[in-house]
């Protein structure tokens, strides 16, 4: 058993154990306290133990900015000043308060610590666990003492759990709660009678821990799988929680919980001994450990709470305080985070080592599914099955060949059985045999290809592979992006995983899993493409990342290197290198772009040239998108990669000559005639008469049946407006069509009006009719990214209205809701605003690519108006904290702008806006 906490400081505190707490001092200073009533005595003591305290934790908390890595010392100190305060309290209590000269059998009473800080660890906002024992029932004197003790305590602001319990109480309620049991599992005798907290220890280990070995394992097993659940099931979420996160604290805890539950182990090292580890393993354990709790510890000092959440803006605090800095082409929370999953990732590993041993040892069960489907398979000769996983039966022979160590990979995804843990370790441990030689091999480059394309769940071998360390020693390339964190609101998961994320999308359309929600990439991979081309794109389409360089360019000469080592013939390279130098192109112009606008289709169709660029392409674009994160994938991008997709096809088997806007107005016109059935042909000729070439081109006929409608409804009826709102589910979007009189500054007006109400705009244009009237189209979502509810729209017409009308003031009332979250003030978006006349044949295409807030459409817009400048569409594209607006505007005589000295006064205006309205927001 531990002994007793009063006996001496423990070794190895983070400072000297003077400056941490004061013990002669304070003994002297609680001694000489006046005798006066026990409300007095115990405020004077509480103003002794609380300056100590405060001085304690700031002694360790400088220190801990000193050393920010000597993070086990750090919880030990912590610990170990709980410790000095808890004993004091007693004291007082049990010697000074409620002196009791000859305690009775029944009056014993004994002071243990229990669950982490029974441990001996203890982050700064840790709460102290408590256990006071008594013999049997509770008697008057043990109460009062543990009363005043509690008082002291809590009038220092500790955060306390405690519990007052017979040692039969401990056994009948640890029996019935495994959370209870394991905090049990974790006492640590303070003070009090030393006697009945060994009386505790012995009936625990003897009459509730012993046997029940097996079923203690299954419950923290479950307790595991649901806490990861909750926390998002994946170790790579981009703000994790250290403690319950996967591969955070309580995983490595829950480890040792099992192995002293079962093997008694006191130390962590014993796990070596009991040959849970190696003793390179459990090194890897203690440094995980260590960064892990040293993250903690950061996160509670800068917060003042029990934070473990390491949140985006906590994330670049907590990199500093432990000695990150920025390099070229990266922050130091990049390379911080990016150690902080390599950590996580080890975390997964040594579990998955702990796991399989259990099971060997019959202490854990085998995986439910592998014991329904319990079959002998006949495997390849040189591998065996070792309690269902696959296994080696001679390294010597395995590692004479060092491809063997592709194969195990593929042996397994052909047999569907896990990796045993022993061949695991063999892998990691022979890494070195990956030469360059091994690596040219035509055998292994047809091995690391068939595990992609041959068994139908390339996602699969690829994690594991990544997380063991063999895919950046056969593609070393590979390994800067292992683990690599992208600071950012858009990205959900690190480099690797989101490269994994995206083959595994493929995988899955593949099987053909998304036909209804994917319907365009599922019939292009029915149809047939080369899937060696495709998957080796996916895999290095993000292989340039975090260096200064564009990563599209770079990742093209990477892949010009790579994609032959992995067997593919000059002309799959050649496509491989477009592909990757490319994989943003049609993303951007789906998204970037006004694809309504003939000259976009012509421009992405002459870059792409051939049909089986724009396959490929398609496909991948789906996948990097799909792979990002869940919700990122939605189905306005969705419509906008179908329609360019489609449009580009057109053109590509038609001609470019085909995309004439003559034709498309004739056909819009043509459209329109049939849908307005009833209506006597003077009205049809009037509307149709009535509007300007662009109005026909740019919308579908379903706009131009509702403002058909709005304006016969309108006719003669001055200063009206006009309003339509109608879900469009097909595009994930509500419609806002609005109609009124023309006048200056109508686009920044309704974007003034629709950021008041909370919606997003994704997509505008507005027009002007020859009689006089603006017809404006807006496509916006709620918070969510998702259309209005229909209970919603009645009070989004109604302030939508208000404002438009004048009786509320935009500017004025959208300042209270244009802020950025705290959470969100971290990032770093730098402007960029480019001015292009190519893109479009009649107007300038403005693109402004900035930090998104609320208020930002409606700035934007307020400054081109005043600068006398003619929106007609805008296109908006967010990718989490950052957006692309895209502006295709006139000036005020209907040409472009093509002086660069209106275009540096514009954009001048343009980022005064922006900073004016970033600075309002972080107010």
């Amino acid at each position: 058993m531990a002994g007793p906490a009063q006996d001496c400081a423990p070794d190895n505190l983070i400072c000297g154990a003077g400056e941490i707490f004061d013990r002669p001092g304070v003994d002297a200073r609680l001694a000489a306290l006046p005798g006066e009533t026990v409300d007095d005595m115990r405020k004077r003591a509480v103003e002794v133990l609380g300056a100590e305290m405060r001085r304690g934790r700031a002694a360790i908390a400088a220190a801990v900015s000193a050393h920010p890595l000597r993070a086990r010392a750090a919880t030990r100190s912590y610990s170990w000043l709980t410790d000095c305060l808890v004993l004091a309290a007693h004291r007082l209590a049990s010697e000074v308060i409620h002196p009791m000269a000859n305690p009775t059998e029944a009056q014993r009473l004994s002071v243990l610590a229990v669950g982490g800080y029974g441990r001996g660890e203890m982050a700064p906002e840790s709460d102290v666990d408590l256990l006071f024992l008594t013999p049997y029932k509770i008697t008057g004197w043990a109460e009062s003492v543990i009363e005043s003790m509690l008082y002291i305590l809590w009038d220092l602001r500790l955060k306390v759990g405690h519990s007052s319990r017979t040692i039969r109480d401990c056994l009948r309620l640890g029996e019935e709660d495994f959370t209870i049991r394991t905090a049990l599992l974790e006492h640590r005798w303070l003070t009090g009678d030393a006697a009945l907290a060994g009386d505790l220890r012995h009936r625990l280990w003897n009459d509730l821990f012993s046997g029940t070995e097996r079923e203690f394992t299954e419950a923290k097993l479950e307790e595991r799988e649901a806490r990861h659940e909750k926390q998002g099931g994946q170790r790579y979420m981009v703000e994790p929680n250290v403690k319950e996160g996967k591969g955070g604290l309580r995983d490595l805890q829950s480890l040792f919980w099992i192995a002293k539950y079962t093997y008694r182990v006191m130390d962590k090292a014993d796990l070596i001994g009991q040959g849970m580890f190696t003793a390179d393993e459990f090194d890897t354990f203690a440094k995980a450990e260590n960064f892990l709790w040293a993250v903690r510890c950061q996160l509670h000092l800068i917060t003042g709470r029990p934070n473990d959440k390491l949140s985006f803006d906590l994330q670049v605090d907590v990199a500093e305080r432990m000695g990150y800095s920025d390099t070229a082409g990266r922050r130091g929370v990049e390379v911080f985070m990016q150690d902080y999953f390599r950590h996580a990732t080890a975390v997964g590993d040594l579990t998955r080592i702990f796991l399989t041993q259990l099971e060997a040892a019959h202490i854990k069960s085998e995986p439910l599914l592998q014991r329904l489907f319990r079959r002998k398979r006949k495997l390849k000769d040189g591998y065996v099955e070792v309690h269902g996983r696959l296994a080696i039966v001679d390294e010597d022979a395995f590692l004479a060949d060092p491809i063997n160590l592709l194969r195990l990979f593929d042996e397994a995804l052909r047999t569907g059985l896990l990796i045993h843990s022993d061949a695991m370790r063999l892998v990691t441990a022979n890494l070195h045999l990956f030469t360059d030689e091994v690596r040219a091999d035509p055998a292994a480059q047809k091995l690391f290809l068939g595990l992609m394309l041959r068994h139908g769940n390339p996602e699969r071998a690829l994690r594991r592979m990544s997380e063991l360390g063999v895919l950046p020693a056969f593609i070393p390339e590979f390994e800067p992006i292992v683990a690599m964190m992208q600071f950012n609101m858009y990205h959900h998961y690190t480099v690797d995983e989101h490269t994994i994320q995206c083959i595994s999308h493929l995988a899955r359309i593949e099987r053909g899993e998304l036909v209804e929600e994917l319907p365009v990439a599922s019939s292009i991979l029915k149809r047939g493409v080369n899937r060696r081309i495709l998957y080796i794109a996916l895999l290095l389409h993000d292989i340039g990342k975090g260096r200064p360089e564009d990563h599209s360019i770079l990742g093209a000469k990477i892949a010009r290197k790579v994609a032959p080592r992995l067997g593919l013939k000059p002309k799959e390279v050649d496509t491989v290198e477009w592909l990757v130098r490319y994989h943003l192109l049609m993303s951007d112009m789906a998204q970037k772009r006004d694809i309504a606008d003939p000259r976009t289709v012509r421009d992405f169709a002459k870059a792409v040239q051939v049909r089986e660029r724009l396959d490929l392409l398609c496909v991948l674009t789906v996948c990097d998108i799909r792979g990002v994160g869940p919700g990122t994938w939605n189905n306005w991008k969705a419509s906008l990669l179908r329609a360019l997709y489609r449009q580009t096809l057109n053109a590509m088997e038609n001609g470019l000559e085909d995309l004439n806007r003559e034709q498309r107005g004739s056909d819009a016109k043509h459209s329109l005639r049939r849908a307005l059935e009833g209506w006597d042909a003077k009205a049809l000729k009037a509307e149709t008469a009535r509007h300007y070439p662009p109005y026909w081109q740019g919308l579908h006929v379903t706009a131009h049946v509702v403002f058909a409608r709005l304006l016969r409804d309108m006719a003669g009826k001055h200063g009206e407006i006009g309003i339509d709102l109608h879900p469009d589910e097909d595009r994930d979007a509500t419609r806002a069509c609005f109609v009124m009189e023309d006048h200056p500054g109508i686009f920044s007006r309704l974007a003034g009006a629709l950021a008041l109400v909370g919606a997003g705009v994704v997509d505008a244009r507005t027009y002007t009719s020859k009689d006089g009237y603006a017809t404006a189209a807006f496509w916006i979502q709620d918070a969510d990214g998702h259309p209005f509810d229909a209970e919603r729209l009645p009070r989004l017409r109604q302030t939508i209205h208000k404002t438009l009308n004048g009786e509320v003031v935009a500017r004025d009332a959208i300042k209270s809701r244009d802020k950025i979250k705290k959470r969100e003030r971290a990032f770093r978006v730098p402007t960029h605003i480019t001015f292009d006349n190519e893109g479009s044949e009649i107007y300038t295409i403005i693109e402004v690519d900035t930090r998104d807030r609320p208020g930002l459409l409606y700035d934007l817009t307020r400054t081109l108006a005043a600068g006398n400048v003619y929106i007609a569409s805008a296109v908006i594209a967010t990718f989490g904290e950052q957006v692309v607006d895209t502006f295709y505007v006139k000036d005020m005589f209907g040409l472009k702008f093509y002086s660069e000295t209106k275009q540096k006064s514009l954009e001048a205006k343009l980022r005064a806006a922006i900073s004016e309205g970033t600075q309002r927001a972080i107010e």
